[in-house]
Order: structure tokens, then C-alpha cells, then sequence
């Protein structure tokens, strides 16, 4: 597909100075926009950006958070650990704000970009104390071309698989598959009306 397309006209955006910011707000911003210019393109229509990896030892002084994310995440319930904790999670919510009102302002076709996609946004950590991966922050964001009904908050059974949110989405983009993973079925209630 991206073949038959190599003469569409990409849009007009800034051009970043060819070296890689030095904050890191700066740095994730731009691998945003540059998401956010593929999906104008129509270079793709997946994407992958990990915000943050498992055993970060970024630090976030801009914070006023000095030690690194990942031990942090072990806070033992430490009321100190558990506010700079909170600090780095909102930081990094605001930059998915940031990626959000870019796709939400960027028009595409009748509508906007965020308004045509699906995104998922969350964590493999439940409770990073513990390192458990139940209970898992997820988001689920976007119109999925008017499919996906927002501004709900689903709860499903504990036992609930992540992989059975993977194996709903990957059949209503039109990947058909059986099971990924350890998946038991898809999940229901996405895309009711």
C-alpha cells in the first residue's frame, strides 16, 4: 500500500534540527508529531512508542524528581516515593494530552485524526510495588471511524485477559484471528452503540 502511495503529498511541517532533544518532554513530543505526520502521510496506520521502558533509570530533576523511575516504582508505600511517583504519571499523562489535542486538531477528511483512530495507552503494571500485572491502567482512546463509543469506563472481571482487548481490536481493524497470546476471547461492549 505504501508503494502505490509514494507520491502523496506530505504536509507542510517543521523540520527538527537533526540532533536529539536534550529533555526528554522535548524528545517524546517530537517522536508524537512525527506519529502524528505518518498518520497524515498515510505512511502507516500502526504504530508502537513505548513513553517509558521497564527498568527506566531516567531521572526527571525538571520535576523536581532525582531518582530514577524504575526504583521509585518500588515505593514500599513511602508517602515521599508515592508523590514523586505521582509527579513522573502525571508528566507523562500530560504529554499523552499533548499527543491527543495534536491528533484531535489535525483534520482528516470529515473529521480529525483522532476521531478516525484507536489508541491504547497503558501500563504493564498493576501495582509496580508488588510487580503486579493485574488490575491494569488502560486507556483506550479515540473514535475508531465512529465505531468505538467513548467516554466510558469499563470494568471487566478480574481474570479478564489483556490479550482479549488485543484480540477485539485486532479483528475490527480487520485482522481476523482466533487467540493471541493467552487470550480466552474478545471482550465485550467496545463498540456497542
Amino acid at each position: 500500500k505504501a508503494e502505490t502511495q509514494s507520491a502523496h503529498e506530505l504536509p507542510v511541517s517543521e523540520v527538527p534540527s537533526g540532533s536529539i532533544p536534550a529533555r526528554f518532554e522535548d524528545y517524546a513530543k517530537l517522536m508524537f508529531d512525527l506519529q502524528l505526520l505518518a498518520y497524515q502521510a498515510d505512511i502507516t496506520r500502526v504504530i508502537s512508542f513505548m513513553v517509558g521502558k521497564e527498568l527506566s533509570a531516567r531521572t526527571f530533576p525538571e520535576l523536581g524528581v532525582p531518582e530514577p523511575h524504575h526504583p521509585l516504582s518500588h515505593h514500599q508505600n513511602n508517602p515521599a516515593s508515592l508523590e514523586k511517583l505521582s509527579r513522573i504519571n502525571l508528566f507523562h499523562i500530560q504529554l499523552l494530552a499533548y499527543y491527543l489535542e495534536k491528533l484531535r486538531a489535525t483534520q482528516d477528511g470529515e473529521s480529525n485524526l483522532l476521531d478516525q483512530l484507536v489508541l491504547l495507552y497503558g501500563s504493564g503494571m498493576g501495582d509496580s510495588n508488588l510487580h503486579d500485572p493485574r488490575d491494569l491502567p488502560i486507556l483506550l482512546l479515540g473514535g475508531g471511524a465512529g465505531t468505538l463509543k467513548g467516554g466510558r469506563h469499563l470494568q471487566y472481571a478480574k481474570e479478564t485477559k489483556l490479550t482479549n482487548l488485543y484480540l477485539t481490536l485486532l479483528n475490527k481493524v480487520g485482522v481476523p484471528a482466533e487467540h493471541i497470546g493467552d487470550s480466552t476471547g474478545a471482550v465485550e461492549h467496545l463498540f456497542d452503540a
